[in-house]
């Protein structure tokens, strides 16, 4: 599938959809908790439907509807549990790792192409320091399979993916002993704050010295619950993106600004490019106009780096996006993947090794590529709408990983998109 983007002017009000991070961590607590769990308005994508089809595998019973009722299995996965298929879901493969580290009965885990291509050796690692048996592994790669069950103790895990750290975080308290974790070369520190307020409100006693150190203690239990999901920031930065891009002036409605989310750091980046935001009881309003270049430590937020690649082709001088180089890893090289596809639209780009310098340009449409990454295929079709010509995104379906509805969202609010087969 294509989406095919042209110049727009954008208007009216968006509500954003759940957030893939909170509905993936809800369906793990959900699934090894004792008792039954409700989520309130999680989000239905690709992504989500890869953790519940592994909670599933794990034994949990999942009810789907509105609201999603989760029959959790109180422990460590059912005997029967020996394959699990994550898709394209890196956040459901390191997560559900962790909690099948739990089962004294091999598990085997595997993916699609691109996930065959994330790393899991850090998080196998300190796996393994924990009890954890690798009995079957390809490069530190998929496929591979584990045996627990986990035993707790001390390990050290390196942070280039903070999905590492969540894993155990997350399958630690079930451990018969306590479990001292060491952490190095942490990124994305937010989402570790997201799973952290979850333990929290689950219950769970850990002691912490920053994000460096964490002691768990084991032999604890999860028990059922019924929370709201939250909206996604990650997902807001497009339709925020496009109206920076086209000059235009929407209402973003849905989102918590109290809650752990990092992204929702890219509002202030996009304020101190010079665009118009405030908070109102009904959402934020925000209105594109004359962008300016600036530097943004991207670290915490390396989801939000293709958009704000696009975003910084509108901005006039330069624009230098850093510290970030776990963009790399992610469905694709997103750093040398926009680098690629911005300079066929004309962008003047300069590839870091962790990051990008964009100097502002005149972007012309054309074909370019989504790589199946769902980050670079919505990024790439606001380009599209700020850019002269046609821009032509392929790939285009891997938007239903996080967002679904982008499609017809975005054109709610104007944007001229056509889904071409």
């Amino acid at each position: 599938m294509k989406i095919r983007s042209t110049s727009s002017i954008l208007s009216g009000s968006i509500l954003i959809p759940a957030s893939k991070s909170h509905t993936i961590r809800a369906v793990a607590f959900a699934a090894i908790a004792e008792g039954t769990s409700v989520l309130k308005n999680p989000l239905m994508s690709d992504d989500a439907r890869s953790a519940v089809t592994g909670a599933g595998e794990m034994g949990a019973q999942v009810s789907l509807g509105k609201d999603w009722i989760i029959q959790g299995i109180g422990g460590a996965p059912v005997e029967s549990c020996r394959h699990i298929d994550v898709g394209n879901s890196g956040t459901s493969l390191r997560i559900l790792t962790g909690l099948c580290s739990l089962s004294k009965h091999a598990v085997q885990f595997d993916g699609d192409k691109s996930i065959r291509q994330r790393p899991m050796a850090p998080l196998l690692s300190a796996l393994e320091n924990l009890g954890v048996t690798i009995i079957e592994s390809t490069g530190g790669n998929c496929p591979f399979t584990i045996r627990g069950p986990l035993q707790g103790g001390s390990t050290r895990v390196n942070g280039i993916s903070s999905q590492f750290l969540t894993s155990l975080l997350i399958a630690c308290p079930m451990a018969p002993l306590n479990t001292e974790l060491f952490v190095d070369h942490l990124n994305e520190k937010p989402y570790v704050e997201i799973t952290l307020d979850w333990l929290r409100k689950m219950g769970i006693r850990f002691e912490q010295k920053g994000l460096e150190w964490f002691r768990i203690y084991g032999g604890q239990r999860y028990c059922a619950f019924e929370r709201q999901i939250p909206a996604d920031f990650s997902s807001a930065t497009f339709p925020l993106c496009a109206a920076a891009v086209t000059g235009s002036e929407i209402l973003i409605r849905g989102l918590d600004f109290s809650d752990q989310q990092g992204d929702k750091a890219v509002f202030d980046y996009f304020k101190s490019m010079g665009m118009e935001i405030s908070h109102a009881s009904e959402g934020i309003r925000v209105k594109g106009g004359a962008l300016h270049g600036v530097d943004i430590d991207m670290n915490a937020t390396p989801d939000a780096l293709p958009a704000m690649a696009v975003a910084a082709c509108f901005a006039q001088g330069t624009t230098r996006l850093l510290n970030v180089p776990q963009a790399r890893l992610k469905e694709c090289d997103r750093i040398a993947a926009m680098a690629t596809e911005l300079t066929k639209m004309g962008a003047q780009v300069e590839e870091l090794k962790d990051g990008l310098v964009i100097r502002q340009s005149q972007l012309k449409g054309t074909r370019v590529h989504g790589y199946d990454d769902h980050r670079m295929v919505m990024a790439l079709s606001v380009a599209g709408l700020g850019a002269g010509g046609e821009t032509i995104v392929d790939t285009a379906e891997s938007a239903g990983i996080t967002y679904p509805g982008f499609v017809e969202d975005m054109a709610g609010l104007g944007a001229h998109f056509d889904i071409l087969e």
